[in-house]
């Protein structure tokens, strides 16, 4: 009996890719501040071949409900569920403290793929930062976990440099945790971290 050889294209990042329809991922260096097209099958490959027992969601939004919730996110994550990749959104997206729920923290942990999505107002939550803090340490310390950022409707720049909408939200962050600074330095170096990863910028691909 000959039995049929799974493709890559099966799997949750295949379908993931071919949600969203783009051939590639668009990543610009901090320091060269060029424009450089990064094949994306080779990362997402790489997640593919991984051991899956340890994962119960192929994907994991992050995303500042304010900005993304009714419109980007609902379509994507509708997207992601339609051709079968289970997918982790918290429709509860309201800060009740200041820390992120254990429940969270293990829905990261449990993901294969997280997917950043950096808005205007993505920093300005502390919430959305300790998760983003939780998936870049995942990122290090999981074989086999992969990090995604799209950047949508912002400017690349804005999260390298801390500037702009990031500028005010961290000049708040630094009043609010003045006894903390430790805390708002792992937000600043996460955030930086995350936007040298290959992922999309909406802004620079038509009709994103």
């Amino acid at each position: 009996m000959r039995i049929k050889k799974r493709s890559w294209h099966d799997t949750p990042q295949g379908k993931f890719m071919e949600t969203q329809q783009l051939p590639c991922t668009y990543s610009i260096h901090p320091l060269k501040q060029s424009m450089k097209k990064v094949p994306m099958a080779a990362a997402a490959a790489a997640a593919a071949s991984s051991s899956s027992s340890r994962w119960i969601y192929d994907v994991f939004l992050s995303f500042r409900a304010e900005d993304t919730y009714k419109n980007f996110v609902d379509h994507l994550y509708v997207a992601l569920e339609q051709r079968g990749i289970y997918t982790f959104k918290d429709d509860e997206k309201l800060e009740r403290g200041i820390l992120i729920s254990p429940e969270l923290v293990k829905a990261i942990k449990e993901s294969r793929i997280a997917v950043i999505i950096f808005s205007k107002n993505y920093a300005s939550s502390s919430w959305c930062l300790d998760e983003l803090v939780e998936i870049m340490e995942c990122n290090k310390s999981m074989t086999g976990h992969r990090v995604m950022p799209i950047f949508y409707n912002v400017d690349l720049s804005d999260i390298w440099k801390q500037k702009g909408s990031f500028a005010e939200a961290f000049a708040q962050h630094e009043a609010t945790f003045v006894e903390d600074k430790d805390k708002v330095h792992r937000w600043r170096a996460a955030l930086v971290e995350a936007a040298n990863l290959s992922g999309w910028d909406l802004n620079n691909i038509e009709n994103g």
